[in-house]
């Protein structure tokens, strides 16, 4: 079967959905049973747990044992056990699988990606299933994050892989005229071949969507890969792995083409990116690690996603109860445990012009404060929103939240009615002035948000540009009823090159991102050196050797 025509109409269908950037998906993001199949959520789960308490079934070169390192937020005994390999015998590995990943050729690996893509998708319940128990993401959300979205993102990366290959041709005939004398004439063959080793460093909250573009776009464009999972968040990306691995075998090639890296000694992680064979890392994870690898992991073209701090400045607003339902949604969706999520809220602290009439600094703070009480508090959806914590030390921070500023909510344990065990806190609020800077200036990861009391909605804006140029953000937003004040933050956006969401009121939030619409980060400020998706994130994954000879 010639898996590149097969797949074809799927390939020039995100190719145009990436021209167009309108809206546009292949997988449904909704898990209904007419699409999924009826058993489908059952079955998907049912797979998952028959895993718990085993060794998971994978069998690669240099494993030393097997390790269980994954604790579930919702309190549920996992002890999946995956193998542990030395990290030498996974490189060598990967080394020995390039030629014949080589050899397949753009058409060969893009035609394979995609079918197991598919094959990926048809696992979304698994993958779902895999996703809450591993990040603490609500159900829904973890069947569309790990599932749909982030198979997006990955037919993305292949299609913009696709694109950035197919502007090389195979082959040129080289004919310069020499005048009375016989042309010059030479055959040229040109081949895309990859950099070397790719290592796809994933982490703990969405580790299949902020996993998948690194690594197809590192296989598509000829480079055996790694995948080193966070220790929290291992099952999704083996399961990934085992279905690449299932296809590349039925295709005859070695299924070391992808392997996975499991452990929780950094020391690991240190020694697979810093390997000389490794010629590209992505990363997504905190500022620490990220300079880390920037630092020591000369010899690779880093990827890197860390730490920012998003803001959201409120200048004015005639939809002030929808402005604040959207902002309250975006504060609770996972527990603010995305690192899309808007951390600083900048008001006036002479307060906003509202369709509402004047509201103060402290009635928006109030307000703020109900509307997400209000969300946090609905049995029927709260436990799904919210989620539960991913770490101690996301719940450590929210403690340590509570006793800086002035607490406009405090955050308590949620009970959850499918899982007594679950780490669940509803998100704090707290009130800052402009000048504790020490303060919302630094990221605080998780549920926390700060309403930041500042001297004018100008200070706001040039507030908002220094902490962004300083200490990055992959999101801004705005509300204003001000077309100048709005013009002005649009060029403040560029300048700190971060994308800008304008008076959000329904059913979009901030905190999101679509494939083949919205870029995810835009590789220009120092919360990420990389977009999900441009070509120049395939392009430099791949090189072009030539040959060439007389006719």
């Amino acid at each position: 079967m010639n898996l590149f025509d097969t797949h074809r109409p799927l390939l020039d269908a995100a190719l145009h959905a990436a021209r167009t950037r309108g809206h546009w998906t292949p997988f449904p993001e909704m898990p209904s049973p007419a699409v999924y199949g009826e058993t489908a959520q059952a079955d998907g789960e049912a797979a998952v747990a028959a895993l718990f308490g085993r060794d998971y079934p994978l069998a690669q070169p240099g494993e030393t044992g097997r390790v269980a390192p994954e604790r579930s937020p919702y309190g549920v005994k996992l002890d999946i056990r995956y193998p542990e390999c030395e990290p030498q015998a996974l490189v060598a590995a990967a080394l020995a699988a390039e030629p014949g990943w080589q050899a397949m050729g753009p058409k060969g690996r893009v035609g394979l990606l995609l079918e197991a893509l598919l094959r990926i998708h048809r696992r979304s319940h698994e993958l779902a299933r895999a996703a809450m128990l591993t990040t603490g993401q609500g159900a829904l959300m973890a069947f569309q994050s790990a599932g749909p979205h982030a198979q997006d993102r990955a037919l993305e990366a292949i299609a913009y892989a696709w694109k950035a290959m197919d502007d090389v041709p195979a082959e040129a005939l080289w004919d310069k005229p020499q005048g009375k004398h016989p042309s010059l004439v030479m055959r040229k063959q040109f081949e895309i071949v990859g950099r070397g080793v790719a290592l796809v460093i994933g982490c703990a909250t969405f580790p299949t969507w902020n996993t998948y573009p690194g690594l197809f776009a590192a296989l598509a464009t000829g480079n055996p890969a790694i995948v080193k999972p966070h220790p929290q968040s291992v099952l999704p990306a083996a399961l990934t792995v085992s279905v690449l691995r299932e296809v590349l075998a039925e295709q005859g090639l070695d299924p070391n083409v992808v392997t996975l890296a499991v452990s929780e000694r950094p020391e690991v992680t240190q020694a697979l990116a810093t390997h000389p064979a490794v010629a590209s890392i992505d990363f997504t994870g905190g500022n620490a690690f990220g300079r880390w690898l920037l630092e020591h992991a000369r010899q690779a073209r880093v990827y890197a996603e860390m730490a920012g701090v998003n803001t959201v400045v409120v200048e004015s607003t005639d939809q002030y109860a929808a402005m604040l339902q959207n902002l309250a949604f975006s504060l609770c969706l996972y527990s603010g445990q995305m690192c899309t999520t808007t951390q600083n809220l900048l008001v006036p602290r002479e307060g906003i012009r509202t369709d509402e009439g004047h509201k103060s600094f402290e009635q928006f703070g109030q307000d703020l404060a109900a509307a997400v009480n209000k969300l946090a508090t609905n049995p029927k959806i709260a436990s799904s929103v919210l989620g539960a914590i991913v770490s101690r030390d996301v719940w450590h921070r929210v403690d340590a939240a509570q006793g800086v500023g002035r607490t406009l909510l405090a955050s308590r344990p949620l009970p959850h009615p499918e899982f007594p065990e679950a780490q669940a806190r509803t998100p704090v609020i707290v009130a800052l002035d402009q000048a504790d800077a020490a303060i919302y200036r630094m990221e605080c990861f998780g549920p926390i948000s700060y309403v930041v009391a500042v001297d004018s909605a100008q200070a706001a804006a040039q507030l908002a540009e220094d902490m962004i140029r300083e200490h990055g953000a992959l999101t801004l937003g705005v509300y204003s009823t001000d077309e100048a004040f709005i013009g002005r933050m649009e060029g403040m956006g560029r300048r700190a090159r971060v994308a800008l969401s304008v008076n959000l009121t329904q059913g979009v939030y901030v905190n999101q991102a679509a494939a083949f619409s919205d870029y995810h980060g835009s590789g220009g400020n120092p919360a990420a050196n990389a977009s999900y998706t441009t070509l120049a994130f395939v392009a430099d994954r791949f090189v072009v050797v030539q040959r060439r000879r007389h006719v």
